[in-house]
């Protein structure tokens, strides 16, 4: 069972020495203290493709130095999971495919893009990872 509400769990980037608290939900209370589990997607242990979004200038600000195979984490009460970066890419804000179940288990990080820029932000960046 999930929470409705709450903290799903910590996500960590070690190489970007990045670690956020991931929370229930996408809105602003969640991601005002943290990272969101969007709803609907999958969680850390079921097939599918669980996504998770931040704010691109606090919790996901260093995403702009991700790199292919770099490993991310993410810790629950029910144990560790690591996922390895497959790819990056750069979609408009309707474009919500990146967010597609899958039959593997697969992560999507979604933040604002360009990293920069002032104001809302009129693209999003996505990393694809695969659990390991």
């Amino acid at each position: 069972m999930r929470p409705v509400r709450g903290v799903i769990g910590r996500l960590a980037i070690p190489r970007l020495n990045l670690s956020a608290v991931v929370l229930e939900g996408d809105d602003d209370a969640a991601l005002r203290f943290g990272a969101g589990h969007i709803p609907g997607t999958s969680f850390p242990a079921q097939p599918g493709n669980m996504g998770i979004a931040a704010h691109r200038d606090t919790v996901f600000r260093r995403l702009h130095n991700i790199a292919i195979r770099d490993v991310i984490q993410i810790t629950t009460p029910e144990g560790s999971y690591h996922y390895r970066v497959t790819s990056t890419e750069i979609v408009r804000p309707q474009d919500t495919g990146v967010l597609d179940s899958s039959t593997g288990e697969e992560l999507t990080l979604v933040t604002c893009y360009p990293f920069s820029y002032i104001g809302p932000a009129p693209l999003r960046f996505i990393v694809h990872a695969r659990r390991t």
